[in-house]
């Protein structure tokens, strides 16, 4: 299975970061978020990627030429003997990059992808977030329901505390509780390739249109992950990664217990 990651966003809401190298290229540990995504996957024993590019592409393609070996224009290979700092060696990846434009939106992006994804379902990952979502459960759910989609949905933390009034009286107060938010939307779908057709043009936001109409399908299911997620929106979330990281806690780092990982 196949696995497009979408990395050609502005990241306007981080533009203290993104006004020099897209959010994807932002590190968590002295390495990019898109390599974290890539290693999870891979340690699932996923290595085929597809990723989509558009913002300061070039940031991610120059990062892909210095780290790895570069056989043409758009395919790549990783050198398999290379120590990356305070990790296991570079896995064996297949790279393909696309430049699906500027102002592309994400359903654009995914329409774009098509013809290096193939016939056969493929994974959709966000490019600023991670988890520990179990890869093979995941591809399990999404063959045994039969239908075109799986959203992963996830409970994040709430961002401020929840408080229970009676009238002007408090009567509970919580401090960010851990499922303050409701299920949501975690950026990590498994995917018919019949899905692009749910896809009008560029301009289509794959959150909107698509998944909209996919649901009053009854195309699209949902496959529920209680354990660790955490998108990358802004500095604060940064900083909540970096913290996970320096005092090694990394509930995503599943490369570091895999065995695949070569």
């Amino acid at each position: 299975m196949k696995v497009a990651i979408l990395a050609g966003g502005k990241g306007t809401r981080f533009s203290e970061e993104t006004l020099v190298r897209p959010k994807p290229m932002i590190e968590v540990g002295g390495r990019p978020i898109l390599w974290h995504i890539m290693m999870h996957y891979h340690a699932s024993g996923l290595s085929d990627f597809v990723i989509a590019l558009g913002y300061k592409g070039d940031f991610i393609r120059n990062w892909f030429e210095s780290e790895k070996l570069l056989h043409d224009d758009a395919a790549l290979s990783s050198q398999s003997n290379k120590q990356l700092p305070d990790g296991p060696p570079t896995p064996d990846w297949n790279v393909k990059l696309a430049d699906t434009g500027l102002e592309t939106q994400t359903g654009g992006r995914v329409k774009a992808l098509a013809s290096e994804l193939g016939d056969a379902p493929f994974i959709l990952a966000w490019g600023d977030g991670v988890s520990d979502v179990d890869v093979a459960k995941l591809q399990a759910f999404h063959t045994d329901h039969g239908k075109l989609a799986t959203m992963v949905v996830v409970r994040p933390p709430a961002r401020f505390g929840h408080v229970g009034l009676d009238g002007d009286q408090i009567v509970h107060f919580e401090e960010k509780p851990a499922q303050g938010e409701g299920w949501i939307n975690g950026g990590v779908f498994v995917l018919d390739p019949k899905v692009v057709h749910y896809i009008r043009d560029a301009s289509t936001h794959f959150e909107k249109e698509p998944l909209e109409t996919l649901a009053s399908d009854g195309q699209l299911m949902a496959y529920r992950h209680e354990g660790f997620w955490q998108c990358m929106d802004n500095g604060h979330d940064r900083e909540t990664l970096e913290q996970f990281w320096t005092t090694g806690n990394r509930p995503w780092a599943t490369w570091e217990d895999a065995t695949c990982v070569s």
